[in-house]
C-alpha cells in the first residue's frame, strides 16, 4: 500500500476499533501499528471490505462481540482478495464466451407446450 492508502487503512481500523470494546490497558498506537503491519501488503479495497464484514458481523469469528485479532483480520483480507479475484475471473470468462444458441428454441417449445407432449 502507498502512504496515502495506509492512512486510509488506519482510518478504517480506527472505525473498527471504535465499534468493539477495547482493553483499557491496550496501547492504541501500538495496536494500530500491529494491524497495519499485518495488512500492509494487501490491497486497500480488500482491507476495507474485511473491516466492513467484521463491523457488520459477517466475518467468521469465535466471538463477534470483540475486536478481531490482526491474524483474523489478515485471514479475512485474504478471503476478500480471493473473492475479488474469482469475481474478476468470472467476469472475464463470461465476457469471452458466447451465449448458448439453442436457448430460444427450448424456451419456445416450453412456452408452446411441445415439451409436455414428449414427456407423456
Amino acid at each position: 500500500m502507498t502512504a496515502a492508502e495506509l492512512q486510509q487503512a488506519a482510518k478504517a481500523l480506527a472505525a473498527m476499533f471504535s465499534c468493539f470494546p477495547q482493553s483499557a490497558l491496550a496501547d492504541a498506537e501500538m495496536q494500530l501499528r500491529g494491524y497495519l503491519a499485518a495488512v500492509q501488503d494487501a490491497e486497500l479495497c480488500d482491507v476495507q471490505a474485511a473491516i466492513q464484514r467484521f463491523i457488520r458481523g459477517e466475518a467468521k469469528v469465535d466471538n463477534a462481540q470483540f475486536c478481531p485479532s490482526s491474524a483474523q483480520l489478515s485471514i479475512e483480507v485474504r478471503e476478500r482478495r480471493l473473492m475479488r479475484e474469482l469475481i474478476a475471473k468470472r467476469v472475464l470468462l463470461g465476457a469471452s464466451s458466447s451465449p448458448p444458441r439453442s436457448g430460444g428454441e427450448v424456451a419456445r417449445r416450453s412456452r408452446d407446450g411441445e415439451g409436455e407432449r414428449r414427456r407423456q
